[in-house]
């Protein structure tokens, strides 16, 4: 621990001095009592009791002296359990610390201990404590820190630190209109990168305090609790998409299903790029909600009010979490609107607006006790042909393809196919053909998602290379990063001739083990600088 950050701030010691500075007003207003002064000077039992508040007084001083230092010396011997996630915050007008606090109420909401504190409390010695931080920071002025924060950045950051067991996230608040944009978001996750750490997640950056952006965070927030029912800070705003088509891409997998679908917009087909994401509202299945409202008596076909909208109570309640029992005596338009809306789920676009449809890849999910995931459910089972989805685009610029004259491999597994697809449709329609796929699955004879597009684009030339792994017609098991090992010289070769690595799919096992790869073939030094380029990418989950 530094000894700079053990001693006390200068408010406190300017505190101690006044409080010194009044001990000895007191003690001689004591000595000399009114009417005395022309007596001449005081009798020594004065002296005495002036002495005595004085040493009174300065030893009060001496305690609140001790008081502005204890927190510290408490921080090293309070007792964590090793589960416990710190959420650590600065900020210069307040917004931090109340996105860190919401942040600390849904992974409680999730099952998981937190403390809350402000960098300006965290030493090296404390972070230690912790095995998983993490960080909500404003960005202030042209790139600087929050004020709160400067002794963090003096004391921690500016020195070595050896991090290997923690994991992190860092949430980064900015204004895009100035040129330092996110900056000390980006300057705390490279030093955290930089001596060890783990990120749990890719660093979130939230530009004028975007709700999309938040709601990407809490994406990752619960799945990092493991609930993916934490609810939303706010609800996005939808539009109603129609399903046009929903196809099984891989019967007779040993993995879970996983459907294409394309879905069609309610007016003229709206612009994103490859790369950009989707959020979806969910639906309960229609059985679950009348069985709930039968057993809470109440007629599916009441009519209620949703923004300013009629529809039926049964409508109403297929979006909203369904508590096992509503407040007695509550009315189904007071239902409606104090039952909270279901949580959205994110998913990579798999086409282009020139596709003539949003195109969807959707593995579905299965709960311990067999039933389907609440979103997965509703896409792959529940919604038919023709139904109503609630979707909003999201736009994702981290992911964004480069320019066509940059070479560029796209490393991916599962659904991550999804978004590696959209990537290679734009570069195929922008004319580039420098483009390398790494892909993994479980079973070749089922799990190559759209195989018939993708050897035709290897074919025509417009994959220069593709690689294909397949974990269950291996033994040992093969993955897409031992693929990516082994064609390690190759790899070299194209980051020398200016290769862009973007990477999507499972954070779980699959992005950690390209990153080693990454790092155990090309160095830490040169995969830091890709990041810092812009030339290493992930859309993870």
């Amino acid at each position: 621990m530094s000894n700079a950050r053990l001693r006390p701030s200068r408010a406190a010691l300017g505190n101690g001095l006044v409080l010194l500075a009044l001990a000895a007003v007191v003690a001689v207003l004591f000595a000399w009592q009114p009417g005395d002064w022309w007596r001449g000077p005081p009798r020594p039992q004065r002296w005495i009791g002036a002495g005595l508040s004085l040493a009174a007084y300065v030893a009060f001083t001496g305690w609140i002296l001790w008081r502005a230092r204890a927190p510290r010396a408490e921080t090293l011997t309070e007792q964590i359990d090793a589960e416990t996630v710190l959420v650590a915050h600065a900020s210069q007008t307040g917004y931090a610390i109340e996105l860190a606090l919401r942040t600390a109420q849904s992974l409680r909401e999730g099952g998981i201990e937190v403390r809350v504190r402000s960098l300006a409390s965290l030493d090296l010695a404390t972070l230690a404590h912790y095995r998983r931080v993490l960080f909500v920071v404003s960005t202030t002025g042209e790139g600087d820190p929050p004020d709160l924060a400067l002794g963090f950045v003096r004391d921690v950051l500016a020195h070595p630190a050896a991090l290997a067991p923690l994991q992190y996230a860092v949430l980064a608040l900015g204004d895009a209109t100035y040129a330092q944009y996110c900056a000390f978001g980006r300057q705390l996750d490279d030093w955290l990168r930089r001596h060890g750490a783990t990120p749990l997640f890719d660093r979130v950056e939230v530009d004028n305090a975007d709700d999309a952006a938040l709601r990407h965070w809490q994406h990752h927030l619960a799945l990092l609790a493991g609930y993916a029912d934490l609810r939303d800070w706010r609800a996005p705003s939808y539009e109603a998409w129609t399903l046009q088509e929903r196809r099984l891409l891989n019967p007779g997998s040993l993995g879970g299903p996983v459907y294409h679908l394309a879905l069609t917009p309610p007016a003229d087909m709206p612009h994103w790029q490859a790369g950009d994401l989707v959020e979806i509202g969910p639906r309960h299945a229609p059985t679950r909600v009348a069985q709930w409202l039968q057993q809470q008596a109440l007629d599916a076909t009441t009519s209620v009010l949703v923004e300013q909208t009629p529809m039926l109570l049964a409508q109403a309640l297929a979006a909203r979490q369904l508590p096992d029992a509503p407040a007695p005596g509550v009315t189904p338009q007071t239902l409606v609107e104090t039952l909270p809306p279901l949580p959205h789920r994110e998913y990579s676009i798999a086409s282009l607006p020139a596709d003539g449809a949003l195109h969807l890849l959707v593995r579905r999910m299965q709960r311990p006790d067999g039933s389907p995931g609440l979103a997965s459910g509703w896409l792959c089972d529940h919604a038919t042909p023709g139904a109503s989805i609630a979707l909003r685009l999201r736009a994702n610029p981290n992911f964004h393809p480069p320019a066509p004259d940059v070479p560029l491999i796209l490393i991916g597994n599962g659904t991550g196919i999804a978004g590696l697809r959209a990537l290679l449709k734009s570069r195929i329609a922008a004319g580039a053909r420098r483009n390398w796929l790494l892909f993994g699955e479980r079973q070749r004879a089922h799990d190559v998602y759209h195989g018939d597009e993708l050897s035709t684009w290897h074919a025509q030339g417009w994959l220069e290379r593709l690689d294909l792994a397949f974990s269950r017609d291996e033994t040992p098991r093969l993955y897409v990063q031992d693929a990516l090992r082994r064609a390690a010289s190759d790899l070299q070769r194209w980051i020398a001739e200016g290769a862009a690595v973007y990477v999507c799919g499972s954070l779980d096992g699959m992005a950690p083990g390209v990153d080693a790869v990454l790092q155990d073939t090309l160095g830490e030094a040169e995969v830091d600088t890709l990041r810092a380029q812009g030339r290493y990418r992930r859309d993870v989950y």
